[in-house]
């Protein structure tokens, strides 16, 4: 009899277990409103139709050197395609080897954050574009010059005349960062979370599901939701209980650096989430090479919980059903220099 009660004691237990798995149709209706799955069509952008011409001319500027100071960094080099959209380093090296501040952001999905940066600065793509090319730790180089190395080979004249037709001088700064935000704006990864939310009940694993579940739970999806599970909102990092040092450099406060506003301090944009299990290292210091360690972290800084080795994998399993997959980029072949092309400079202006 005692044996008889434990194997029906063992067999509920497993029933039990099975039983937590989420009904498919009740996740999804409960993500929906968390999240939103990604368009099948380029989103567009404002104040910039998004074209083929466009598109192609964006390609090639995003990965052209030759629009850095020294022609050695493109875009591609910090925000390479073939590695999630980043350059899976602590933090990016620039001009003259430098090494920047902050990790290296994807360009995967970036379309859809609501500012771009990891303090927000620049409003959308287009902006963002002409940032690192004018920033002394990045590319080193100005609009002016910029725009005489691309007026210098008569193929990019050709091809921003074809890309803005009916102006008249359409090699332009702005007209460089509308070519690359079109481009940016074709990378989207379409994942197996996607599919899931469209109502394919099959796209998700049964663990990758009972993440989702725990995910919406925990409340992680509070600030990390809409259609790029993060992207949209300014938090504290260390929302709950401050993150050591090393994880968070005392001297970087984030948002205040923007708003000079003492609320904003050691806050960020919510980081994106999508592709994240191929985007180590994380955090905007970029400290933590280990997702499960990051997810971790979170549990601590975020919700002020100590999250379980189940819940972590759970929670990690979630994440990677955000990788998708990488639209195909075939390299192109970029317009050769000419006589009147500036010539690189490597040296680190004021040393």
């Amino acid at each position: 009899m005692k044996i008889l009660f434990t194997t029906m004691a063992v067999a509920l237990l497993v029933a039990t277990a099975f039983a937590a798995d989420p009904i498919p149709a009740d996740l999804r209706e409960t993500a929906l409103a968390n999240f939103k799955a990604l368009p099948s069509t380029t989103p567009a952008v404002a104040n910039n139709p998004v074209t083929p011409e466009k598109i192609s001319l964006g390609k090639a500027l995003f990965l052209d050197p030759r629009v850095s100071a020294s022609g050695v960094f493109s875009c591609n080099s910090c925000h390479n395609l073939a590695t999630g959209g980043d350059d899976n380093l602590e933090t990016s090296i620039g001009h003259g080897w430098q090494k920047g501040p902050r990790n290296a952001p994807t360009v995967l999905n970036a379309v859809f954050n609501n500012a771009q940066f990891w303090d927000g600065r620049a409003e959308d793509l287009k902006a963002q574009a002409k940032g690192p090319v004018q920033a002394g730790v990045e590319m080193a180089n100005t609009p002016g010059q910029v725009v005489a190395t691309l007026k210098s080979m008569p193929k990019y004249v050709e091809w921003f005349n074809a890309a803005f037709p009916g102006e008249a001088d359409p090699v332009t700064f702005d007209d460089f960062a509308k070519a690359i935000e079109a481009f940016e704006a074709t990378l989207v990864t379409p994942a197996p979370f996607d599919a899931f939310l469209n109502g394919d009940d099959a796209a998700m694993t049964s663990q990758q599901k009972q993440g989702l579940a725990l995910f919406m739970d925990k409340g992680c999806s509070s600030c990390h939701a809409g259609i790029n599970v993060g992207g949209e909102g300014y938090y504290p990092f260390g929302l709950i209980e401050k993150p050591s040092a090393d994880v968070l450099p005392e001297k970087d406060k984030g948002r205040f650096a923007v708003t000079n506003t003492a609320d904003d301090s050691y806050v960020f944009r919510v980081a994106p989430l999508r592709n994240v299990a191929l985007t180590a290292p994380y955090f905007h210091s970029g400290k933590v090479w280990d997702l499960k360690q990051a997810v971790a972290i979170m549990g601590t800084t975020q919700l002020g919980e100590e999250l379980t080795e189940e819940d972590v994998d759970l929670l990690v399993a979630f994440l990677n059903s955000l990788t998708g997959k990488v639209p195909e980029v075939a390299y192109p072949i970029l317009p050769a220099e000419t006589a009147t092309t500036p010539r690189p400079v490597s040296r680190i202006l004021g040393k």
